[in-house]
């Protein structure tokens, strides 16, 4: 069941709202002031926000404000509800974050149908975002393990490569021939699918490796070089 957070200091329309979502099946925290609300998402997390914005004190506007500004709450749907629908007030609700504006009187069955649009949306959104998150997480462990396999010498070029070293300067540091070192660098690019130095760099610091994970000395592939 999800839950709303219903903020409005008018008691008859906040009661008719929260009865009809109800209703709907919906789980309904009701509260008549921004101060009220913002106690309540101290120690809970709505699924989204229904909000007036001409209220005493703190207003829907500010409300907002708070809410988009936060790292633990800007990612709540936010429908704003308001007696004036001038252009210049939507346009200013919509500047700030909010997903949706109704202007009093509304049909209640055009917020319901606002509401599931929303939370459809957002369910989708956080699905996505999880899936790219587990396929990142894929890649990354492949990419951990191919780094692992890496040779000892290989390795170390990987190292001197992402300290920005070019060829020559790795050569003379191992005391081996550029041409050797242009044949690992090509090796390493092959190894891991990439095309050039930046793309090698940009895969491997983009998995945020730690140092012992690609520059440990792996004595069984010394003799392999």
């Amino acid at each position: 069941m999800n839950t709303i957070l219903l903020v409005d200091d008018d008691k008859f329309l906040r009661t008719s709202i929260a009865a009809f979502l109800k209703l709907e099946h919906f789980s309904i925290i009701s509260v008549n002031s921004v101060y009220e609300a913002l106690v309540f998402l101290k120690l809970n997390k709505p699924d989204l926000v229904i909000t007036d914005i001409m209220m005493m004190e703190l207003d829907g506007y500010d409300f907002l404000k708070i809410l988009k500004t936060s790292q633990s709450l800007c990612h709540i749907p936010t429908i704003l509800l308001t007696a004036k629908g001038l252009t210049d007030d939507r346009i200013k609700g919509y500047n700030i974050g909010c997903n949706a504006y109704l202007t009093k009187p509304f049909d209640a069955h055009e917020l319901l149908s606002i509401i599931n649009n929303m939370l459809k949306i957002n369910l989708n959104s956080m699905i996505s975002s999880d899936l790219m998150i587990d396929q990142q997480k894929i890649i990354s462990k492949s990419i951990i393990s191919l780094v692992k396999s890496f040779t000892h010498r290989e390795k170390t070029i990987l190292r001197l490569v992402l300290r920005g070293c070019t060829n020559r300067e790795i050569a003379n540091y191992l005391q081996l021939s550029v041409r050797n070192i242009e044949k690992y660098v090509s090796r390493l690019l092959d190894k891991t699918n990439t095309r050039n130095r930046t793309e090698l760099v940009t895969l491997i610091l983009s998995i945020k490796l730690k140092s012992s994970d690609y520059f440990r000395a792996n004595d069984g592939n010394r003799t392999r070089e």
